[in-house]
Order: structure tokens, then C-alpha cells, then sequence
């Protein structure tokens, strides 16, 4: 029996915490910068092309240092003005800030007409039917949202065709679409809408539906914001 002792062998060193920049980025990360870039918008710092891009960008990286250089070169809100700035054509993405929900399980539901979408709208639908049209929506922000969840059944998205659109998803035996994606708002103050989406032996479809416009969608709105 060896009765020597010997030393205890040293801890390991603790793994160093992550720096700010290295964590992950939340919702509400996501959101701070996402209204920097809408205000960068209105007020002419991106054309429609950059905040396009940069919000692609935005739902595609990971940290919290990645969101931030999107905005490097932007002033952080209430920052950088002389005088106040004008108010943007549609509010932030959180100025809405309502979620709201729509459900068809064995059954079918629809949102349609003069609604008002709020920044964020889930939709479930298992062996059921969903139509969520825009067309002719009243939107009170800049992004709008959709988060669809989709098993045996079908949800279906109509857009204007002036409206951007952008889609984030995927099928297992089934279909995640979004046409007309790449074509851009031809109103660099249009609002944008955002597809995010998983179908299993579904089906979900985006797309603009051509001949229904948004018309002077800026000047609406500044004569509302006025009025108020």
C-alpha cells in the first residue's frame, strides 16, 4: 500500500463568461435593432435596398455583437439630432406590440379586410385551414411578423404587391413557399413582412397577390400621426 501523499492535483481553471458581444442574441435584442434600422429608414440614412439587406441579415446571425455592427454606423435612437426628426412613415416594430394568435385545428379560420395586424402574429393550424390576408390590412409598423406552425393542414399568406416580403422556413413532407421575395417594395416606406415557418405534412404559402397595392402609404400616415 503506498501511504505517500502526494498533491492534489490543481483545479482546472474556470472557462472565462462570454463577453457581451458573445451572447447570444434575444427577441429583444432583435427588436432594439430592428427599430434602429426602420428609423434609418425614415429618415433617408438607408435606402430600401440597404434596410432590405440589413434585415435579412438581422433574423440571420447569431450574437449580440453581429446585431450591432448592422447598426455601427447608425445613431442609436433620440441620438445624433440636432433638431427632432420627422415622424417615420409607420411606427417601430414593437409599437404594435399586441401578439396575436390564430388557430384552425380540424377546422378553418381567417384574418381578412381592414384589420390591424399587430407586430407579431402566430398561426397554428393542425389538420385545419389558415388564410391570413393583407391586402387590405391597416399596418402601425414598419415589420410585421408571422410565426407559423403547420401539421396536416394549410396556411396561406396574401401580401399587397408593394409590400416587402421575406420568408425563413422549412417542411418535413411537407411545403414552406414564399414567391415574390425577391422583388422588393416599390414604396421605399412600405411596410415589411417577415414569414417565419415550420410545415410537417403541411403546407404554408406567402405571396403577393398582384393588382392589390398599398397607395401613399407615407402621406397616410404622417396626416394621421399630424392629426394625433
Amino acid at each position: 500500500m503506498d501511504l505517500e501523499k502526494h498533491p492534489a492535483a490543481p483545479a482546472p481553471a474556470p472557462a472565462p463568461a462570454p463577453t457581451a458581444a458573445e451572447l447570444r442574441a434575444s427577441d429583444a435584442d432583435r427588436d432594439r435593432i430592428a427599430q434602429i434600422l426602420a428609423d434609418a429608414l425614415a429618415e433617408g440614412r438607408l435606402t430600401s435596398e440597404e434596410h432590405s439587406e440589413r434585415l435579412d441579415s438581422l433574423y440571420a446571425v447569431k450574437t449580440v455583437g453581429e446585431l450591432e455592427a448592422l447598426v455601427r454606423d447608425l445613431p442609436a435612437p433620440g441620438a445624433g439630432h440636432t433638431s427632432p426628426p420627422a415622424a417615420p412613415a409607420y411606427a417601430t416594430h414593437t409599437a404594435a406590440g399586441y401578439t396575436e394568435t390564430v388557430v384552425a385545428v380540424c377546422s378553418s379560420s381567417a384574418r381578412k379586410g381592414r384589420w390591424r395586424p399587430g407586430a407579431l402574429t402566430r398561426a397554428v393550424s393542425v389538420m385545419g385551414d389558415i388564410s391570413i390576408d393583407l391586402t387590405q390590412a391597416v399596418f402601425e409598423q414598419q415589420v410585421t411578423e408571422i410565426n407559423v406552425t403547420c401539421v396536416l393542414g394549410n396556411v396561406e399568406v396574401l401580401v399587397p404587391e408593394n409590400v416587402t416580403l421575406r420568408g425563413y422556413g422549412s417542411g418535413v413532407l411537407g411545403n414552406f413557399e414564399v414567391r415574390g421575395e425577391g422583388r422588393g417594395a416599390t414604396d421605399p416606406q412600405a411596410p415589411v413582412v417577415i414569414v417565419r415557418g415550420f410545415a410537417l405534412l403541411g403546407n404554408i404559402e406567402a405571396r403577393p397577390r398582384l393588382g392589390a397595392r398599398l397607395v401613399d402609404l407615407a402621406d397616410r400616415m404622417r396626416k394621421r400621426l399630424s392629426a394625433d
